[in-house]
């Protein structure tokens, strides 16, 4: 059955007449429509398994792109923008005559996902279909508005694979191209894809507007816990307003047969690493709480085949894996196990020097808290290392939103006591969440 415009989308055009966003919860009909409970489920053990998770971008091509018609297009995307058989949108976007594609904005790595971390590809013509390629790392506000207005395009898209960390900058590009898009006058479209760490809860410390960079703009939960179109959802009633004066032209795609209890395994989609160290969806599974190692002088494994799960320095040695495993067995730190490691980085921190540290062993997914983790690991190698150091510009508090987390370690606090300092926010923050989640 060919799905109509109207049961593709969960859509609300935004003016400044209407002043907010109408977000409606989701009747019967609509659950069903987008994927209820049980949608595309088998209903008994031995039948197979579930059909795979139809993203927002199959539901707009199956739509046969009607959202799009008459409208100038550019999208916003990187190499995870992919069919399931893994043509990229933009090459099969650009082949279809029912498309009016004008442009292509790369974020932080770039469209073609070429450049490290900090980095971008800058601005050229794509030679696989001859599109421009705008450069929109690190451009917010007004000029990153010119760049949509000098594209000639009057919708965006959005459509690339979120980690779900608040600390992964693609969902600031996708707040700022919001924000941008207002300014400019132009549509936004975002086209929903999964959070590959489930979706059932916000966990870790709330944003300090104080400590708002690009690794975080607004005050959210460092696991936010939502996949992209909800948050476009949450950015355009809590945040754009404040940033261009009043919400974006919104339209989301959302996806079909996603639960929020699946992990990235269960979609049956193609994982394409989002980032140049995130390789693979174990490394997503650790990541919130690992990349806190960042804002310190250990490495986080970058420059190892296994970032984000390798972690280290000079100097280090089994008395940081046996701390962090005492101590795990003393306050629990449920699903994982340290190994003592040791390991030569390719590049970034300790470059071809062998350094030693811990392996995070994920063996209980469903049980790991990645942010409690995180802190345990801090302050273990805090108290094992003495050449433990926070980066000089105090990244950290970057990183987890607020300076409560460093100060906190630096006076000698236990991971219960750090954990339950940001608890209040946690909460207003989840509650705040819940208004915007649109899969059961």
């Amino acid at each position: 059955m060919t799905l109509s415009r109207r049961n593709l989308l969960t859509a609300t055009a935004v003016t400044s007449m209407a002043g907010a966003m109408g977000a409606t919860a989701m009747t019967g009909e609509a659950a069903a429509a987008y994927g209820g409970p049980d949608a595309g489920v088998t209903g008994a053990f031995g039948r197979g398994p579930r059909p795979r998770v139809r993203t927002g971008f199959d539901r707009l091509a199956a739509d046969g792109y009607a959202l799009l018609s008459g409208r100038r297009t550019g999208v916003v995307t990187n190499p995870t923008g992919v069919t399931p058989d893994v043509r990229h949108i933009v090459d099969v976007m650009h082949a279809d005559e029912r498309v009016d594609l004008a442009a292509v904005f790369g974020p932080e790595h770039g469209f073609r996902g070429t450049a490290q971390a900090g980095g971008s590809e800058g601005s050229y013509e794509d030679p696989a279909t001859g599109l421009p390629v705008h450069d929109t790392y690190g451009k917010s506000g007004r000029a990153l508005a010119d760049i949509f207005t000098r594209s000639g395009v009057d919708t965006v898209v959005f459509d690339i694979q979120d980690v779900g960390a608040r600390f992964y900058t693609y969902i600031w590009t996708l707040y700022d191209c919001m924000v941008a898009s207002v300014l400019a006058g132009k549509r936004f479209v975002v086209l929903d894809r999964p959070n590959p760490v489930t979706g059932r809860a916000a966990s870790g410390p709330v944003l300090d507007r104080a400590q708002a960079s690009g690794v975080g703009r607004e005050p959210i939960a460092l696991a936010h816990g939502m996949t992209v179109a909800e948050l476009a959802a949450l950015f355009n009633t809590e945040f754009v307003p404040r940033a261009a004066g009043r919400p974006a032209d919104l339209e989301t795609v959302l996806m079909k047969g996603w639960r929020r209890s699946d992990f990235f395994d269960a979609t049956r989609l193609p994982w394409v690493p989002p980032s140049p160290n995130m390789p693979t969806p174990d490394t997503a599974l650790v990541y919130a709480g690992t990349c806190l190692f960042e804002g310190t002088n250990l490495s986080e494994g970058r420059g190892t085949t296994r970032p984000f799960e390798l972690l280290g320095a000079d100097g280090i040695d089994r008395r940081w894996s046996a701390a962090i495993n005492t101590l795990a067995a003393d306050i629990g730190l449920p699903g994982v196990r340290f190994r003592e490691a040791y390991f030569a980085p390719a590049f970034s921190k300790f470059q071809g020097k062998t350094i030693g540290g811990v392996q995070l062993h994920v063996h209980d997914r469903e049980s790991f808290d990645p942010v409690r983790t995180g802190i345990a690991l801090l302050i273990t190698a805090k108290r094992t290392w003495p050449g433990f150091a926070w980066r000089p510009d105090r990244w950290i508090d970057k990183l987890t939103g607020t300076p409560r987390v460093r100060t906190m370690i630096d006076a000698g606090a236990g991971v219960e006591e750090v954990v339950a300092a940001w608890q209040e926010d946690l909460a207003g923050f989840r509650r705040t969440r819940r208004e915007y989640l649109r899969y059961r």
